[in-house]
């Protein structure tokens, strides 16, 4: 569903990322994991048309988009959730929603979409009429997704969204990524809790200083001595 085949970048003259390739295929949850600063959000910023390559290419469904922009990128299909759960906190929850179905396509759907996000996440239908700056971090992990998925996309790129938020919240926020599969939408997922994010793959890459060193299926990783001792404090 997804190559990323050769790509290097970052922002301006500064590179962060050297010939990296993966792939992603339908129905997938693929787990990007390492570091922070490895380069694992300017390889989603990359892909999501945010940054430019400055060489190799990306293909979503057999379709090149690295020279599109992100708007089309969204068209195509691909959404991304940013790290920081960076909601419109003046803004109501319906209206944060909204903002996400801003593609033609989208709008004249939009009612259908808020719905599948209220089933997917009742607490955001209760929560409907209140401003977004007031939720709690998780309510908000759940808005930022929720917000993405108004577009409908069958590929969802998710960045970092467990950071910052309590255990017990952390294993909600999963539990909803696992629906996300059980609904068929394709998952490249980005986590620093790299064993959660190992156990609910199928596959996973492990991304250093702005280069893939490892990959492979994520039982295999999670019982890789190296990925052991630097991840999970084996």
């Amino acid at each position: 569903m997804l190559e990323v085949s050769g790509i290097s970048g970052g922002y301006g003259g500064l590179q962060v990322l050297w010939d990296v390739s993966l792939i992603v295929q339908r129905g997938e949850l693929v787990a990007l994991v390492g570091a922070n600063g490895a380069g694992k959000s300017t390889l989603l910023k990359t892909i999501a048309g945010l940054l430019r390559p400055f060489k190799g290419h990306i293909t979503l469904e057999g379709v090149r988009i690295d020279n599109m922009p992100p708007h089309a990128i969204v068209a195509r299909g691909l959404a991304l959730v940013p790290e920081g759960r960076r909601v419109f906190p003046y803004m109501t929850v319906a209206e944060n929603l909204e903002l996400g179905a801003f593609l033609e396509t989208s709008r004249a759907r939009i009612k259908e979409a808020l719905e599948w996000v209220y089933t997917l996440f009742p607490i955001l239908k209760e929560r409907r009429s209140q401003l977004a700056g007031t939720l709690s971090g998780g309510e908000q992990q759940m808005l930022v997704i929720g917000r993405a998925l108004m577009s409908r996309p069958r590929l969802l790129m998710m960045d970092e969204p467990s950071l910052g938020l309590a255990p017990a919240v952390v294993s909600t926020v999963f539990a909803s990524i696992r629906r996300l599969l059980e609904e068929g939408i394709t998952v490249l997922l980005v986590e620093q809790n790299v064993r959660k994010a190992l156990e609910l793959a199928h596959r996973g890459y492990v991304l250093e200083n702005g280069r893939i060193v490892l990959s492979g299926a994520s039982a295999t990783l999670l019982s890789d001595p190296n990925v052991k001792k630097a991840y999970l404090g084996v």
